[in-house]
């Protein structure tokens, strides 16, 4: 008995200790893709972050309105700063951490003004954080042919979700390398493409914001992507290949 009372003490403790250890894996709380006046084009919130409710003045906001309240003091913070795809720029919201690539200022000639925002629990880096939102914004850039302002963003909303999905899965992040999220993204949406494709579906305005060097002409939106892939990836492999 006394064997058996040591053991379950040492797994008890095995486990607590278990429980302490940092993550493995970096962990979000909320991926933004934003305008330039702060409006939600795209995004996710993960976890317990937002998702409740608050009462105030005897009024019970919606979690959608949380979320816009967050939003506005997100923009508040960020809105005239434009950050460099290689050097996302770091916020305070709500005690949480904010880091954004993208957007304009009045003195900038930017390509877009359009943000990717990560916003990380209290413990993450903000160097991971940054490196996070640099790797997805550099995958919008090529899914958007160079640009990332907010009408390529509309026509392409699909393409964003996909790449959110591609990046993150419940908080926790999958891949990091804006190259290759922009390639898996096409190789997904391919898929859908054929689908619609099958299905006798003309194709749809957005293929404007495919990576630059792909003519849409008369193709459907399945036969863009399928040659928007092929080019991606066959400028992939040249540069494994130097």
């Amino acid at each position: 008995d006394q064997s058996t009372t040591n053991q379950t003490a040492t797994r008890t403790r095995l486990q607590q200790h278990v429980m302490v250890l940092p993550p493995l894996l970096p962990k979000v709380d909320a991926i933004l893709v934003l305008d330039g006046d702060g409006n939600r084009l795209a995004g996710k919130y993960y976890g317990e972050f937002l998702k409740k409710s608050e009462a105030e003045d005897g009024k019970v906001s919606s979690i959608e309105e949380v979320r816009a309240s967050f939003e506005r003091q997100l923009q508040s913070k960020i809105q005239g700063i434009a950050a460099r795809a290689d050097a996302a720029e770091v916020v305070t919201v709500m005690g949480r951490t904010a880091v954004f690539c993208g957007g304009t200022n009045p003195n900038s000639n930017g390509s877009g003004d359009v943000r990717v925002v990560h916003v990380g629990p209290s413990g993450e880096s903000e160097l991971v954080l940054a490196h996070l939102a640099e790797g997805m914004y550099e995958a919008l850039s090529h899914l958007m042919g160079g640009t990332t302002d907010r009408t390529m963003v509309l026509d392409n909303l699909e393409l964003v979700f996909l790449l959110i999905d591609e990046h993150c899965d419940g908080g926790i992040i999958l891949e990091t390398d804006g190259g290759k999220l922009a390639a898996a993204v096409l190789l997904r949406d391919d898929e859908g493409g054929m689908e619609t494709e099958a299905a006798g579906q003309p194709g749809v305005a957005g293929t404007q914001g495919l990576p630059a060097g792909v003519a849409s002409g008369d193709m459907t939106i399945g036969q863009a992507l399928r040659q928007a892939r092929e080019q991606f990836l066959s400028n992939l492999a040249s540069r494994d290949g130097m």
